[in-house]
């Protein structure tokens, strides 16, 4: 049942992403990743509000925690996922630690594409 909530929240997130990219595409052009720009931010937005409600004000079923958490924002942003986790370090006193997630996710992610790119490229 775990895998059918994260899986139908997925899908809405994702659903929600296209429509947002479409949109800003068409509102802005394409000059500029307008789309992800604004996925990313409102995703963490979203992912604080939450995590916060959750720290200090109740409690959420783990069911409702994966449908709207790891599925509804997982499909539409994994940046806010990834911003939870550099504030957690963070809060943690793990400032090194969070330091080195957060430069080395963006730079290694990056290398990655870059080197995924070029390999495509090499063989194709």
């Amino acid at each position: 049942m775990n895998y059918l909530l994260v899986f139908v929240g997925g899908g809405l997130g994702a659903s929600l992403r296209h429509a947002v990219n479409v949109g800003c595409a068409r509102a802005w052009g394409i000059n500029f990743p307008y789309g992800t720009f604004l996925i990313n931010i409102t995703g963490s937005l979203v992912m604080g509000l939450i995590a916060g409600y959750l720290a200090f004000k109740g409690e959420a079923s783990q069911p409702w925690r994966l449908f709207v958490m790891t599925g509804i924002l997982g499909g539409y942003t994994t940046f806010s996922a990834f911003s939870l986790d550099a504030v957690l370090l963070y809060e943690r006193g793990e400032l090194g630690l969070a330091a080195f997630y957060v430069v080395g996710s963006v730079v290694l992610s990056i290398a990655g594409l870059v080197a995924g790119l070029a390999l495509v490229r090499h063989f194709a």
